[in-house]
């Protein structure tokens, strides 16, 4: 017969014993079970987990768990946090994409962590000081990766980072880690679908990193068959499910218009002199409001040389209000002496040249609209960089992960980085840049050259 509840350290010795019997014994056990039994082994996680769902041994600093669609990443994250906290953690971060995700899936999903405690030992949910409290003392605070400033300062020794590369906000992910400094073994666990980003291909490479890799079909005894049976067949075998199916990391997201290493690397300059530039211009990509749910302003320097091939200068990107946003463009006017900013305006209407005036009333300004989809206005600057004839100027992680992983018609979020370099290359290299003057030289074999023409 089980043991008492008074005696946990022998009951948890016994139910590892009992996981290790036959299917068969499992159920002759399970069945002489009584009601409380069966609640507390509902709950023992080591008796009903996949070894994959399980912290790894070792001296880790990050578990990554790069997995399917359905694998139980969620499951595994709460469950992880409750360990740790048994084991005596005491300031945990708790951070998702936004802080809807954190609420939603985190902490009251069906897998998330209120509902992997046990009845007795739910801690309780103040959703209005973003905090759980564990009847133990220990404290779980929540952010969305929407706010990373909100991560400057607090100290924690446990976090756990949910979809990481689906975090718009990538300073976020530093933040977290620069306050990870709590007690003497902090720890993260990452949970993701996995997407080629610059901070997941740098965690996969770092020697303190645990990488757990898991498909869908790992789970598909525990998922909705019609629901597993649907996804297959439409996916399984393409790029697509290859990434979202099977967990790999491929090096652009299927459909993506930029390939990284053709589009991008092969053609990258460590460094260009502003002289050689014969048109810069400032692009900007608004964002309607600067709400923490809002898209970011998307905010690229370009310029265009002699031979008519365009240069990404820098990318101030931000997520201000608008007289802040404003002032960054500004000031990359004078920096880079453009001659001109370009505004998108089917958002922001006159909005945007009034904000501008309002901080730079001398800059040369104009603004553009969208007449086109954005897949139709980006796709002849994507071949122009596949030719070779654009180049990105130092290494611009947050803009190229952009690029790479955009999917025309895939109902992913308004790419603001592309939409800039998108605008700031139209008007260099096809609008703007046909029109554009020439400029000859005027040395002398040059003008006898000429006079012969």
């Amino acid at each position: 017969m089980p043991l008492s509840r008074s005696q946990t350290r022998e009951r948890l010795s016994w139910i590892e014993w009992l996981a290790l019997q036959s299917d068969l014994d499992k159920a002759k056990m399970m069945r002489a079970l009584s009601d409380e039994d069966v609640e507390e082994l509902l709950y023992a996680w080591r008796f009903w987990a996949r070894p994959k769902q399980l912290a790894p041994p070792g001296d880790w600093r990050t578990w990554l768990i790069l997995a399917g669609r359905g694998f139980g990443k969620t499951r595994s994250g709460a469950e992880w946090i409750r360990e740790r906290i048994e084991q005596g953690a005491r300031r945990i971060a708790l951070v998702g994409r936004t802080a809807g995700d954190v609420r939603e899936v985190m902490i009251e999903g069906p897998s998330g962590i209120m509902n992997v405690c046990p009845p007795d030992e739910r801690p309780r949910y103040e959703p209005s000081k973003r905090r759980i409290t564990f009847k133990c003392g220990a404290v779980a605070s929540t952010y969305s990766a929407d706010e990373p400033d909100l991560l400057r300062g607090p100290e924690h020794d446990t976090a756990w980072a949910d979809e990481l590369a689906a975090w718009k906000r990538p300073d976020a992910w530093d933040q977290l880690q620069l306050g990870l400094r709590y007690g003497s073994d902090p720890r993260c666990c990452v949970t993701t679908t996995p997407r080629p980003t610059r901070v997941i291909r740098n965690l996969i490479a770092h020697p303190l990193t645990q990488v757990v890799r898991g498909s869908t079909h790992e789970n598909a005894g525990n998922l909705p068959q019609a629901w597993l049976q649907q996804i297959l067949e439409r996916y399984e075998g393409t790029t697509i499910g290859r990434q979202e199916l099977e967990a790999e990391v491929l090096d652009e997201s299927p459909g993506a218009l930029w390939q990284r290493t053709e589009g991008i690397e092969q053609h990258r300059l460590s460094s260009i002199e502003i002289e050689q530039m014969t048109r810069i211009v400032v692009a900007i990509d608004p964002a309607v409001t600067s709400n923490e749910g809002s898209d970011d302003t998307g905010i690229i320097v370009a310029g265009r040389d002699a031979r008519g091939h365009g240069y990404i200068l820098e990318d101030l990107t931000c997520h201000e209000s608008p007289r802040r946003w404003a002032q960054i463009a500004a000031q990359a006017y004078d920096r880079w002496q453009a001659d001109r900013i370009i505004g998108e305006a089917n958002n922001g209407g006159d909005m945007i040249e009034e904000v501008i005036r309002t901080v730079a009333p001398q800059v040369s300004y104009t603004k553009v609209h969208a007449s086109r989809g954005k897949a139709a206005r980006a796709e002849p600057i994507a071949s122009l960089a596949e030719q070779g004839k654009v180049h990105h100027v130092g290494h611009l992680g947050a803009l190229e992960d952009e690029l790479c992983n955009w999917v025309p018609n895939s109902g992913q979020r308004s790419p603001n980085r592309l939409d800039a370099l998108v605008w700031a290359l139209t008007e260099l290299l096809l609008d703007g840049g046909a029109s554009a003057p020439i400029l000859m030289d005027t040395s002398p074999l040059a003008t006898e050259a000429w006079q012969i023409i």
